[in-house]
């Protein structure tokens, strides 16, 4: 259906009950559990060359920036995927065009990105009326490391699951896997979550700290979440 390169990433999670986020879910998917609980992602990027089908990127419209806040979830069929609480991005069009196509909960912000050395850095506003929800991430990357448990858990997935016009679906991906390395955190102050409904989390360090200088990944059609698409 589409490929997109995804590069820069920057990963902070939080451990949490998965109580506190079930209702989060679409029906037929619950949250996805490692140790008993389960993590919420601040996952800032830069998407490069997102293109139709195989063809080439679209110019312009398919490289911006990016910062989602997810879930972490399964469904009935066994299938481990992502949902997302927001999508924030600095082009306008996509925000229209991923919110009528698939209900993706996509966001307009004013975003930058930057890199200093092993400093990577990321800023982001809401683009609405009211209070500004900002959101600022720096970090200082390391050497690569062998993936532990917890980044496989987070970073292995091949899928997304949404709810739309009355059914969940699930929106398969494929990738390679993914290069990590370590990650320090140089600074954070976030209101992202809090703009989802999650107001603690930044207010304590993450649980999780990891950047990835990207990987290219395609997407195939989405299918109903209740039942495995047949290959």
């Amino acid at each position: 259906m589409m490929t997109q390169d995804w590069r820069d990433l920057t990963f902070l999670h939080w451990a949490v009950d998965p109580g506190d986020v079930a209702d989060r879910m679409p029906p037929g998917v619950r949250p996805d559990t490692l140790g008993g609980v389960t993590y919420v992602g601040l996952i800032p990027f830069r998407m490069v060359d997102a293109g139709v089908a195989r063809g080439p990127g679209v110019p312009w419209l398919g490289s911006f920036l990016e910062t989602n806040v997810r879930l972490y979830s399964v469904d009935r069929t066994g299938r481990r995927g992502i949902v997302f609480l927001s999508l924030d991005t600095d082009r306008l069009a996509v925000v229209g065009g991923a919110r009528a196509a698939f209900g993706l909960p996509y966001r307009w912000a004013r975003m930058r990105h930057a890199q200093d050395g092993s400093v990577h850095t990321y800023d982001a506003r809401l683009r609405r009326r009211g209070e500004p929800v900002r959101s600022h991430v720096s970090v200082r990357v390391g050497a690569r490391r062998r993936s532990t448990e917890l980044d496989e858990f987070l970073s292995a997935r091949w899928g997304l699951h949404v709810r739309w016009w009355g059914r969940t679906l699930f929106v398969p991906n494929q990738h390679e896997v993914w290069p990590v390395h370590d990650a320090e955190v140089v600074g954070l102050d976030d209101g992202l979550l809090a703009s989802v409904g999650l107001p603690d989390l930044a207010h304590r360090p993450p649980d999780h700290v990891a950047f990835s200088p990207g990987v290219s990944t395609a997407f195939g059609f989405p299918g109903d979440a209740a039942e495995p698409r047949r290959r």
